[in-house]
Order: structure tokens, then C-alpha cells, then sequence
């Protein structure tokens, strides 16, 4: 694989086939839109991708600062914010930066952070993962609401993570028309709770050449207990840890866990939260 940092094309095509992930819609979009109301904005997402949750959120009236390290992604983010017209894309401001140890970025303090989808899962160490929290706290304001969401693997599921190719999809990607079938194979290190995992692209369209993309990445799990000692070691107190986008509370059997706290302190405007 051609690591996709220093190929500009294989970052725009692995960039537009995240979004071909995301035809299935997760369904958190929602919940956000909600803290957002009630918030007031303005919004900080963390490793904000192309734009799935900003450019709504945006759309929605809120002033947004999307920050992620990938440049192909934060390109279709801005021609996303573009295509939804100028009010929408003054809405946006978009950072092209670690997510870990980003300095403090100028204008208001947010009053909203969101780290969503498994990108916690992304930061390779604990000590990383801890940084993102102490990232929104640098970031938010008092009473400010920090959300991450991640991914908890059942038992059953790991123990396939083995290195075996599966089948995920076979759909059609809007954009371009082509077919694209995505196979995807996990190895779970038990000792580290780290999965190495490889997502594997054939495009093809009619009579022609499969092309072949492949994204490799290595995720380290983190459960509903690490989320809130880590929230709470940064200056949060947790309201909630979630089981589903509805936020009821976590049960054994849920599959995600969904945090929201509050920076400690009080936001200036009484009544938001």
C-alpha cells in the first residue's frame, strides 16, 4: 500500500470512499444537532473528516470550526460546504491540524466539542487518547459540553478479528457510478487492545478493470469506564454515558458508548445548559 500521506491521489480516492461508508447513515447527526441547540454553539469537531457532521451542523445555523489532519478529506468538506451554499460555507472555519496538542485556536471559547464515530479509536495510545479530552477541556468554555463516541466490540467479534478477509458491502458509489465492493480484515492484539485493520476497495464499472484501493489502520479500543476516567482527569464532569444516540444510559449488551460532560464551571449566558 502506498501510504496515502504522501500520495495525494490515493487520499482523494481513499477520502471519497469513506464517504461510500458513510451511505449507511450511523444516525448520530441527530443527537448532535440537539446539543448544538441547546449549546448555542459554537461548535468544535475533532477529526471532522468530510464533513458529515459540520456541514449540517453549519447548515443548521451554527458557527463551526472543523479541524482533522487529512488534507483530502478537508477538501471534500469545503466543496460539501460549498455546494450548500455562501452562508453555509461562512459558517465554517476549517483547520488542518493534530487533533493532539492543538494549540488554542483564536475567537470565543465552544461551548460544544465533538470527537464522533470511533475517531477516539484512531489515537494509537491511551496517553493520545487522553490528550483528546485535554484538547476540548483547553478548547471549551466553562459548561461547555464535550461528546465522544466509540465502539465496544462484543467478546464474539474479536475473537474473528484473526486476520480473515470478510465481506462488508457491495454498493454504488454516487460520485463516480462505479461498483464498489469493500472486504476488511481485523487482528486483534489482546495484550494491547489494539486492532490492525485493513479495509480493501475494488472499484469497477461495466466491462471494465477492477481498481484496487487499500486503507490500513491501527485502532486501540477503549471502553465505557477508560472514556469517563479520562474525561474526568481532564476537568469534566460526566453527565452521562450512553448506550445509543437516544442517550439512554449504558447497558452491558450496547454496542456503543456515547459520553457527554461538561467542562466544569458555569457558561456566562444562564440558562443554556
Amino acid at each position: 500500500m502506498v501510504d496515502s500521506r504522501r500520495d495525494p491521489v490515493t487520499a482523494a480516492a481513499l477520502a471519497r470512499l469513506y464517504d461510500v461508508d458513510m451511505l449507511e447513515d450511523p444516525g448520530d447527526l441527530d443527537l448532535y444537532l440537539a446539543l448544538a441547540a441547546r449549546t448555542g454553539g459554537p461548535v468544535l469537531e475533532l477529526a471532522s473528516g468530510s464533513g458529515r457532521l459540520a456541514v449540517p451542523l453549519a447548515e443548521a445555523g451554527h458557527d463551526v470550526t472543523a479541524v482533522d489532519l487529512d488534507t483530502a478529506m478537508l477538501d471534500r468538506l469545503r466543496a460539501r460546504a460549498k455546494q450548500a451554499g455562501a452562508a453555509v460555507a461562512d459558517r465554517l472555519n476549517v483547520v488542518e491540524a493534530d487533533l493532539v496538542g492543538l494549540p488554542a485556536l483564536p475567537g470565543a471559547k465552544f461551548r460544544l466539542a465533538i470527537l464522533g464515530l470511533n475517531s477516539v479509536m484512531l489515537l494509537e495510545s491511551r496517553e493520545a487518547q487522553r490528550a483528546a479530552f485535554e484538547t476540548m477541556a483547553r478548547h471549551l468554555a466553562p459548561g461547555g459540553l464535550a461528546v465522544v463516541d466509540a465502539w465496544l466490540p462484543a467478546g464474539e467479534d474479536l475473537s474473528r478479528y484473526d486476520g480473515r478477509l470478510s465481506l462488508e458491502y457491495c454498493r454504488v458509489d454516487p460520485e463516480t457510478g462505479l461498483v464498489v465492493t469493500k472486504l476488511a480484515s481485523a487482528r486483534h492484539q489482546a495484550g494491547t487492545g489494539q486492532v490492525a485493520l485493513t479495509a480493501i476497495y475494488d472499484e469497477s464499472g461495466p466491462g471494465g478493470s477492477p481498481i484496487r484501493w487499500i486503507r490500513q489502520d491501527q485502532l486501540r479500543l477503549v471502553d465505557a469506564e477508560e472514556l469517563r476516567e479520562m474525561a474526568q482527569s481532564a476537568g469534566f464532569a460526566v453527565e452521562v454515558v450512553a448506550g445509543d444516540y437516544d442517550l439512554e444510559p449504558i447497558s452491558a449488551h450496547d454496542e456503543r458508548a456515547i459520553l457527554v460532560a461538561r467542562r466544569r464551571g458555569r457558561l456566562r449566558s444562564a440558562g443554556l445548559l
